[in-house]
């Protein structure tokens, strides 16, 4: 049993990993936005906590953090206005890394994309410009930690059932994955401590989800 935190948990592969790991006995406990959000988590299984990243210190992060085994970051600004996507995508991620660190939480799987990487070739202007600057900066800040992290690299989200296989070495314009295969790589990465300090990329595909993350 892990006592794992996921923030971002009103989102859609967040609430689709809380009931897969409570479902499994874990503990579960789900950072929201608005107290409003805490019926349809506690439906997943998961213990609500009603707190904005967005203007959470790092103390009171660590704070929510503590006690904990792992965490989970499936949080986002949603896109559309770039101030908020550097605050939360970036800074509210950056603080949450060294919360976790200061709250003696190693294990530390963050939900970013496929592409994300300081040369992600974006244009400045364009409307995923702050998103793809705000994903590259977490990934590379999370990389220069302690923890034992891993950043799962899904392609272009669709909601999609998943068949539980993946495409582990995506290349070419087919780069679809659903949130379904995401919340499935997040659970079992999570089961898996060698798949620490990777990066996995991945979409869907016809390799075996366990097979594909050298599980057993």
């Amino acid at each position: 049993m892990q006592r794992v935190l996921i923030i971002g948990g009103h989102g859609k592969i967040a609430l689709q990993l809380a009931g897969i790991l409570s479902g499994a006995g874990h503990q579960v406990t789900s950072v929201i936005r608005k107290n409003e959000q805490s019926d349809r988590v506690a439906e997943t299984g998961a213990r609500p906590l009603v707190l904005d990243v967005e203007t959470s210190t790092q103390t009171e992060l660590a704070a929510a953090m503590a006690g904990h085994d792992a965490v989970v970051w499936s949080a986002g600004a949603g896109g559309g206005n770039p101030e908020r996507t550097y605050a939360v995508d970036r800074d509210a991620a950056i603080r949450s890394m060294d919360a976790a660190a200061a709250a003696g939480v190693r294990r530390y799987v963050m939900v970013s994309y496929l592409g994300a990487r300081a040369d992600h070739g974006i244009p400045e202007g364009h409307g995923f410009f702050a998103y793809a600057q705000s994903k590259a900066a977490a990934d590379e800040h999370l990389r220069g930690t302690g923890l034992d992290w891993t950043i799962l690299a899904p392609g272009a989200l669709t909601d999609e059932p998943s068949i539980g296989r993946i495409n582990p070495s995506p290349s070419g314009s087919d780069t679809r994955t659903s949130r379904a295969s995401v919340v499935l790589v997040a659970a079992a990465v999570l089961e898996l401590p060698e798949t620490s300090r990777k990066t996995i990329a991945f979409t869907d595909g016809e390799v075996p989800i366990a097979e594909a993350l050298g599980g057993p």
